[in-house]
């Protein structure tokens, strides 16, 4: 897979996304639901780019997958998260990650609807 700008910026977005709820580590521990979110957002941008042959070959099917998985940590977030936003807290992480996650949705959503495009 040659890497375009819309790539980058994929992995860009994921890798922040994935940072900021690992970052809460200190405060939740690594079993904590937040936490462990930031692990999957790295193993699904990992079946998304790295050239194993099972994951490349179902490319769309991971890319709804990641795109589920973000739009799910964004209703979890709206239903159980602390939305009261506070500079340097960490309640304002939150916040940071759903616009890294919005901008993900918007790269995923671009890539895909150029796959559609040539096998159309």
């Amino acid at each position: 897979m040659k890497l375009s700008l819309r790539h980058y910026g994929i992995i860009i977005t994921g890798l922040t996304t994935a940072l900021l709820h690992i970052s809460l580590y200190s405060d939740f521990g690594y079993f904590d639901w937040i936490v462990l979110n930031g692990f999957g957002t790295i193993a699904l941008l990992f079946a998304y780019f790295l050239p194993i042959p099972f994951f490349q070959s179902r490319h769309t099917l991971v890319s709804f997958a990641l795109t589920g998985y973000i739009w799910l940590t964004i209703a979890l977030w709206l239903l159980f998260g602390d939305k009261t936003f506070h500079f340097a807290t960490t309640a304002a992480i939150g916040y940071y990650a759903k616009i890294a996650e919005l901008t993900l949705v918007a790269f995923l959503w671009t890539d895909l609807s150029e796959a559609f495009e040539f096998e159309g």
